[in-house]
């Protein structure tokens, strides 16, 4: 008996410099950490650079999608002007990425948006952020160290999707200076650091929508990839017949304009 396809998740990418070999060019990639825990999740990661066009036909190949971590946001896209420490803007990846992520939660697809990822998705959904948290909470314990991971904990709330999967309490990676403000229409709170600060958001309503300021590829716990392979399968699905469906519709209709 023939295996089922792996279900297909895609990974946005940064847009950055990068060099290899001889060159030093902006590149489109994303750190191996994503696709390797897409892989051991049982899914196909499919890379998705920033591209503002063709967003239904990007959507079409996919059955699930993690929105990646990287730079700040341009904060012009939730109304705020731009804070001293707001920096790597690419406004180019901004505007492709909202419009991936609302077009994706139009159709319910399954969507992990991790640090930066969990932001896009907030201001998707008419949220801002806190473009600077040692405002607010007084030191740089999120990101203490620019290119190492903060080890800390984070307490979630059980009732949540994220509660569901990782428990009351569970260790963390982070590495972010900017942080959830208003949270977007229908987003809830999920997790919480100690000092405070909202660690990940969810909307309760869709199939699999879930936000996470910490990055869950750095660490041994792929439970919350294993989640999003598990809900883009089942979603795969459903639209698969519908496709299909669809399909046989559309011949149908060719065949008796034919007669």
């Amino acid at each position: 008996m023939a295996r089922a396809p792996r279900p297909v998740v895609g990974i946005t990418t940064y847009v950055t410099p990068a060099t290899w070999g001889y060159w030093d060019v902006d590149a489109a990639l994303v750190p191996l950490e994503y696709v390797n825990a897409i892989e051991r999740a049982g899914g196909r990661p499919l890379l998705v650079p920033p591209i503002a066009d063709g967003v239904d036909e990007t959507l079409d190949a996919l059955d699930g999608i993690v929105f990646s971590g990287g730079s700040d946001l341009d904060p012009d896209l939730y109304g705020q002007e731009t804070h001293p420490e707001t920096t790597g803007v690419v406004k180019d990846r901004d505007r492709a990425e909202l419009a991936l992520l609302e077009a994706a939660l139009a159709r319910d697809m399954p969507v992990l948006a991790v640090c930066r990822g969990s932001q896009v998705l907030n201001v998707a959904l008419g949220g801002d952020l806190v473009q600077h948290l040692p405002d607010v909470i007084g030191d740089e314990r999120h990101k203490h160290t620019p290119g190492t991971f903060a080890d800390h904990d984070v307490r979630l709330e059980s009732a949540s999707r994220v509660g569901s999967i990782l428990g009351e309490r569970a260790p963390v990676k982070s590495h972010h200076h900017q942080g959830f403000g208003r949270l977007g229409k229908g987003l809830t709170e999920a997790a919480w650091a100690d000092d405070g600060t909202v660690e990940a958001v969810e909307d309760p309503s869709r199939r699999f929508a879930v936000g996470v300021l910490w990055h869950p590829e750095a660490g041994d716990d792929g439970r919350l990839f294993e989640e999003l392979v598990r809900e883009a399968e089942a979603w795969a699905r459903v639209e698969g017949d519908g496709r299909a469906r669809a399909a046989v519709g559309k011949l149908r209709e060719e065949a008796e304009g034919m007669s």
